[in-house]
């Protein structure tokens, strides 16, 4: 592991510690004696199939970003969001499909956000269902505020 320091090549594993999206490995530089942290993920070949029939590789990053467009100027923690992806992800990993539609993520985030925030939650409900009227996000809201009371 290349010091992000320094540059130097070598390094020693200080600490490692099992997380629920991998191994974290704390680790110092033999060279500069920095110490920093490295993560490790097991890497497992998943598709998701798109509405439209196409197929792309799951991204982490990008279930991540959509969910922090939704959380965004909202009092939610990134450790929260987090926390979420890394549900959702470990549920995915979990089915043991090669291939997973898209619809069954979008549910899944729709309903850790109606969870964790439910201006999140309508904010990609918006998107995801795609609503283009003011009748189609009434509806919904009515709906949750139903389920809330």
């Amino acid at each position: 592991m290349q010091c992000p320091y320094c540059g130097h090549a070598d390094s020693r594993v200080v600490d490692t510690r099992t997380t629920s999206d991998g191994i974290r490995r704390r680790r110092e530089c033999l060279s500069c004696k920095k110490r920093f942290t490295t993560y490790e993920q097991i890497s497992e070949a998943l598709l998701i199939v798109k509405r439209d029939g196409r197929r792309e590789p799951f991204d982490r990053h990008k279930l991540t970003q959509g969910i922090r467009i939704a959380c965004a100027k909202r009092p939610i923690a990134m450790t929260d969001i987090e926390r979420v992806v890394s549900q959702i992800e470990e549920h995915l990993f979990s089915l043991g499909k090669a291939e997973v539609r898209s619809e069954i993520i979008g549910e899944m985030i729709l309903e850790k956000l109606k969870e964790l925030d439910p201006l999140a939650y309508i904010r990609y409900a918006i998107v995801y269902m795609e609503m283009e009227d003011v009748g189609s996000l009434q509806k919904e809201l009515d709906r949750l505020r139903s389920e809330r009371k």
